[in-house]
């Protein structure tokens, strides 16, 4: 089942034996720590990895009048971030995706290129995130939640290496979603198969 960012914080909550939530805007203080926690938190863990379901590609619009004070230094263009930005992975033009030397500077990306296809980490919306990115997400808020709400340090830290499992866990299972580099050229294979080292 898809969780919303509330149902998100609400189940980080039950983690540390606090009330759970409705809303953000609940009056309570579980409803204030969350709301405050939750964007930054959520956009950090997305930030921390190249998570395959947040990655996109995208050719970049190149801006006539970069703004103020971003003027690009020398042969440089500046082209617009797509919406929902986190973070860039690699740039690339043409066909290849990666190869351009880059920067992020000023809400806009810097190259000395006419065009840009950028590879980056966005904000998908939290019905898209797989279950194993709910669970990491779910331990980092409730380690983040545990102080503020309980003023106990030692059920924070111990919330903390949980959620640092998690977080392990949660990429490695990502990373093991990409094709394996499968042995195409192995000297020991090709002697077995043969029947013998020449």
């Amino acid at each position: 089942m898809a969780l919303t960012a509330i149902g998100l914080c609400a189940r980080a909550l039950l983690k540390i034996g606090a009330a759970g939530i409705a809303s953000f805007a609940d009056g309570t203080a579980e409803a204030e720590v969350a709301a405050a926690l939750y964007a930054p938190t959520r956009d950090a863990l997305l930030s921390a990895h190249g998570w395959s379901f947040a990655t996109l590609h995208a050719g970049l619009a190149r801006l006539a009048d970069p703004p103020e004070g971003t003027a690009p230094a020398g042969p440089e263009h500046a082209f617009a971030l797509p919406d929902g930005f986190l973070r860039a992975l690699s740039a690339g033009r043409g066909g290849r995706m990666r190869g351009l030397e880059y920067r992020i500077q000023g809400g806009t990306l810097r190259a000395a290129a006419d065009a840009v296809i950028l590879t980056y980490l966005h904000r998908p919306a939290e019905e898209s995130f797989p279950p194993f990115f709910d669970q990491a997400l779910i331990a980092r808020l409730a380690a983040e939640f545990c102080l503020p709400l309980t003023e106990n340090s030692s059920r924070a830290e111990m919330l903390w290496r949980l959620a640092d499992a998690e977080f392990r866990r949660a990429r490695l299972i990502d990373t093991q979603q990409d094709s394996q580099d499968r042995f195409e050229d192995f000297t020991l294979i090709e002697a077995r198969q043969g029947g013998g080292v020449a």
